[in-house]
């Protein structure tokens, strides 16, 4: 039995989506976990990719589970590979950030209008997929931001204008720019 058996028109249904790297992917996973076992439907999102990757790892059946925990996946909008290799990040950075929308959009639709979910009553979204609030914004559902990074990160990321005001970063082109965006992101 599934906990806190409650009708499923009755249930509020959390979608979430990580940013489609492991240390996103785990904790969101918890997160939604968590959800669950509070009575939340949940639709936990992936990358194509990264769907792909789990289940060659782990089987065809890993991520087969309760009904009312599902996965669902979205393209990364990068080409398609069989190569089980990690993706380049400034490319999967910009990729996600110009092709995800609509899928999501899409998705959050199609998650709405079937009878066998309850409809999308929030998103848990990671605090670096910025199109997660253009989509709830648009489709008026509420958005949970989740920061996966350490204090640390968190607190480098807040001070990141000072720290290069002050030459404290130096900032010698745009490909320093880019890595020192990957290190706040990551």
């Amino acid at each position: 039995m599934e906990p806190h058996a409650v009708p499923t028109s009755q249930k509020r249904h959390a979608v979430c989506i990580p940013y489609p790297a492991q240390g996103h992917i785990n904790p969101m996973l918890k997160v939604a976990k968590l959800l669950h076992a509070r009575g939340f439907h949940v639709t936990f999102v992936n990358t194509d990719y990264n769907h792909r990757r789990i289940l060659r790892s782990r089987g065809p059946h890993a991520l087969d589970g309760l009904p009312s925990f599902r996965f669902e996946t979205i393209p990364d909008g990068l080409p398609w590979t069989d190569v089980d290799a990690k993706q380049d990040m400034l490319k999967l950075i910009d990729s996600t950030m110009n092709n995800c929308l609509s899928p999501f959009k899409d998705l959050l639709t199609r998650l709405n209008s079937g009878s066998d979910v309850p409809p999308v009553s929030c998103i848990v979204s990671d605090a670096s997929r910025s199109f997660t609030t253009d989509a709830a914004e648009e489709l008026e559902i509420p958005v949970v931001l989740l920061w996966t990074n350490s204090a640390t990160a968190l607190m480098l990321y807040l001070h990141y204008q000072k720290l290069i005001e002050k030459g404290i970063i130096p900032v010698e082109g745009i490909s320093c720019i880019s890595t020192w965006f990957i290190i706040i992101l990551f």
